[in-house]
C-alpha cells in the first residue's frame, strides 16, 4: 500500500471484522498499549465494530500521563526560577501539577518556552548563555533517542548552560508489572509499533513465554489495528503465545541500531515511577554518569515537594486498565478539558480525552463502515 488512506479502507475494514467474528469462540481482552491507538480505537468506533466477546482495555501508554506527578513538582519548581528558560513541547504545559501547570507558571512570570525539537532548546542555550535552559525530556523510547542526541550534541559542543529533565520511560518493563498485577484481566498484547522501531522486538518473547499471552506489534491506522486484534484473537484460540509483527513497513526485528546505541551511550536503566501506578523496576531512563553535568535533576536541587493527587481523579485506574473513563464519577463533570484533574484528560494521547472528545461532546465515534475514505 502505498498511501496512508489506504489503511482506513472500510471494505478491508470490514472483512478483517468478518474474520474476526469467524474466529472468535470466547471471551477474551486485550490492551493496547499506545495512547495513539487508544485514540484511533475510540474514534473510529473500533471497540463498537468488534464482536460482544472481545474487550478492549486501554493501556498505560501516554507519556504525558504516566509522567508522575512529583516529577511536574519539579518541574514547575524549576521552571519558576528567574535564572532559567524551561522548554517543553506543548502538550505538557497543561499537565496539572499538586496546585499549578506549566501555564500559570509562565503568567507568573516563569520564562517557560514551547519548542518542537530538543535541538531548539539547545539553540536557545546557545543563544542565551548567561541563562540556565531546561528542556523537559519525556516519553516512551520513541522520544528518547533524540533527547539522548541533544545532550551529546552539548557536551559535544561545549554548551554548558544546558540541562535535561529526564523522565522517560521504557514500554517491556510496563506489561511485566500489568501482567503481576493480582487484577491483571489482559491475555493479549497490542504492541506500541513506533517503540518497536526503535527498540526492536527481542524483550518480548520472554514476556510471552513467561505469562503465556500473545504480543503482536501493530500500528496506529484502522487497519493496522484491526490486523493486530486478528492475530491476537487467532492466538488465543489456538492457546498460542508469540511475538508477531503485523507492522513490518515500519519495524524490523532489530530495531533502529543507530538509535540504540545513542541510547546505551547517553542514559543508563534506572527504576522509574509512573503516575498511577508507582515504581516499576528498569522501566525508565536516566542520564550516565558521564553526562551528568547535563542532568537538571542534578543541576538543580529542589526540596520539600509533597505531591498530592486530587482525591476524584481516579486515572491510576484508567492507566492501569481497571477502569473505562467513562466510569470515573468525575468524568465530565468536574474534570474536563478545561478543568483537569489527571493527564489522561488533557493529553492528546490520554483515554479520557479519547472518550470525552469523541462520546462525550456529541460527536459520534467514526467508524469505518460509514467512512468517506477508500
Amino acid at each position: 500500500m502505498k498511501y496512508l488512506e489506504e489503511f482506513q479502507n472500510p471494505e478491508l475494514a470490514r472483512r478483517l471484522l468478518d474474520d474476526i467474528r469467524a474466529t472468535v469462540t470466547r471471551p477474551w481482552a486485550l490492551m493496547e498499549v499506545c495512547g495513539g491507538q487508544t485514540h484511533t480505537i475510540i474514534r473510529h468506533g473500533i471497540d463498537q465494530l468488534l464482536p460482544d466477546q472481545i474487550e478492549l482495555i486501554h493501556g498505560p501508554g501516554c507519556p504525558v500521563c504516566v509522567t508522575p506527578l512529583e516529577m511536574i513538582d519539579r518541574a514547575l519548581a524549576i521552571a519558576a526560577r528567574p535564572e532559567v528558560i524551561f522548554c517543553s513541547f506543548g502538550d505538557m504545559l497543561r499537565v496539572p501539577g499538586t496546585d499549578r501547570d506549566l501555564f500559570r507558571v509562565r503568567g507568573e512570570g516563569g520564562d517557560v518556552r514551547v519548542v518542537y525539537s530538543p535541538l531548539d532548546a539547545l539553540r536557545i542555550a546557545q543563544q542565551n548563555p548567561d541563562r540556565e535552559v531546561v528542556f523537559f525530556g519525556i516519553g516512551f523510547e520513541t522520544t528518547a533517542p533524540p533527547n539522548a542526541m541533544t545532550v551529546y550534541q552539548a557536551k559535544k559542543l561545549g554548551i554548558r548552560n544546558f540541562s535535561l529533565l529526564v523522565s522517560h520511560v521504557r514500554v517491556p518493563p510496563a506489561i511485566e508489572a500489568i501482567m503481576q498485577s493480582p487484577d491483571c484481566r489482559v491475555q493479549g498484547f497490542l504492541a506500541a509499533g513506533h517503540v518497536c522501531s526503535v527498540m526492536g522486538v527481542e524483550e518480548y518473547p520472554a514476556l510471552a513465554e513467561r505469562y503465556r499471552v500473545p504480543i503482536v506489534v501493530t500500528g496506529f491506522e484502522p487497519l493496522d489495528i484491526l490486523e493486530g486484534i486478528r492475530r491476537t484473537v487467532g492466538q488465543l484460540e489456538r492457546g498460542e503465545h508469540t511475538v508477531h509483527n503485523a507492522y513490518p513497513r515500519a519495524v524490523r526485528p532489530e530495531g533502529n541500531p543507530a538509535a540504540r546505541a545513542m541510547l546505551a551511550d547517553v542514559f543508563e536503566v534506572t527504576d522509574r515511577a509512573w503516575r498511577g501506578i508507582g515504581v516499576i523496576p528498569r522501566s525508565g531512563w536516566r542520564l550516565s554518569p558521564r553526562y551528568r553535568d547535563h542532568d537538571a535533576e542534578y543541576r538543580f536541587e529542589v526540596t520539600g515537594i509533597n505531591a498530592c493527587e486530587p482525591a476524584q481523579c481516579r486515572s491510576g485506574e484508567v492507566l492501569q486498565g481497571l477502569l473505562k473513563p467513562h466510569e470515573c464519577e468525575a468524568f465530565g463533570t468536574s474534570c474536563t478539558p478545561r478543568t483537569p484533574l489527571g493527564a489522561t484528560m488533557v493529553s492528546s494521547e490520554g483515554a479520557c480525552a479519547a472518550y470525552y472528545l469523541y462520546r462525550r461532546l456529541g460527536v459520534p465515534a467514526v467508524p469505518l463502515e460509514a467512512s468517506p475514505v477508500g
